[in-house]
């Protein structure tokens, strides 16, 4: 099928009713993207921030009368932004979207491979994840440094806590790497679901909870890739869930935050200096004896 986008620039202000306007008007897709190369790293909580310049691009049918849809528009918009038409090259999107996925190595055994391929090492630990989830797979540096770490730990017997648990890819990676007991926790209820469908897909057991009903336990290892901010405001709880001598690994923060969370871990962790991939950071430590 063949189709065409229409691109505008607009404000932060302008985007969100210009994106309504465009579902109305039958788009079959609404997308916003940065126009200036602007970074927004941590929002506050409640808030969807978007850039000061956001392109706002609709996706309509080939056979879309473009005159009268932006005569549509502007009846219903004060100030219409400019906007330019392109045409979508016709192709098979779907095999498109899957050429760019192929499995990646993380540390020496590690795998995270799409369920369309074959595992390049079958002899490998081998996580079955499609990449798409909203939850993470394991493409981002913040989770990539996690899976690195987890290749070179031992892992055997142990009881780990993934916090922040997502699409569960860590969870799953630790207990293929022999860890007993798992746990997940997350305060996404899809994200648990997410957690174990994958479990599952992969042959492992992972508990899932919501941090209210995470139980108290003293686990061995403690992996929680989120935000600096929430990092911050957890560590009492993460030393509720750990015990001398257990691993922390944290992840989720820019570099730039490293230092900051790294101190305010001291007093109650013997951390090392962070490991930085692309501006983002991991932390780790081990529980004062």
């Amino acid at each position: 099928m063949a189709w065409i986008q229409l691109i505008f620039t607009s404000s932060p202000q302008q985007a969100e009713a210009l994106s309504d306007a465009l579902s109305e008007c039958g788009a079959a897709a609404v997308t916003f993207q940065d126009n200036a190369d602007q970074p927004i790293y941590e929002p506050a909580i409640g808030e969807t921030p978007l850039w000061s310049a956001t392109s706002v691009i609709a996706l309509f049918d080939a056979e879309t009368d473009t005159d009268m849809l932006l005569t549509k528009l502007k009846s219903q918009l004060t100030d219409l932004p400019d906007c330019r038409i392109e045409a979508v090259e016709d192709k098979d999107w779907e095999r498109e979207w899957m050429d760019n996925f192929k499995p990646i190595c993380f540390g020496e055994k590690l795998w995270i491979v799409p369920s369309w391929h074959q595992p390049p090492q079958p002899e490998a630990i081998n996580i079955l994840l499609d990449p798409g989830l909203a939850f993470g797979t394991g493409t981002h540096p913040t989770t990539a440094l996690c899976l690195q770490w987890l290749d070179q730990a031992d892992l055997t017997g142990k009881t780990v806590i993934d916090y922040g648990c997502g699409s569960g890819i860590l969870a799953i990676a630790a207990a293929l790497l022999g860890a007993n007991k798992i746990i997940g926790v997350d305060t996404d209820p899809q994200a648990l679901e997410a957690t174990q469908a994958n479990a599952q897909r992969n042959g492992v057991i992972i508990e899932t909870y919501l941090p209210q009903h995470c139980p108290t336990i003293e686990c061995d290892l403690l992996l929680a890739n989120i935000l600096a901010g929430p990092l911050m405001e957890l560590m009492p709880r993460f030393i509720e869930l750990t015990r001398p001598k257990t691993q922390l690994v944290l992840s989720g923060l820019l570099d730039v935050q490293a230092e900051t969370l790294r101190q305010h871990y001291q007093t109650n962790f013997d951390m090392d200096p962070p490991v930085v991939l692309e501006e983002w950071a991991r932390l780790t430590g081990i529980r004062h004896g």
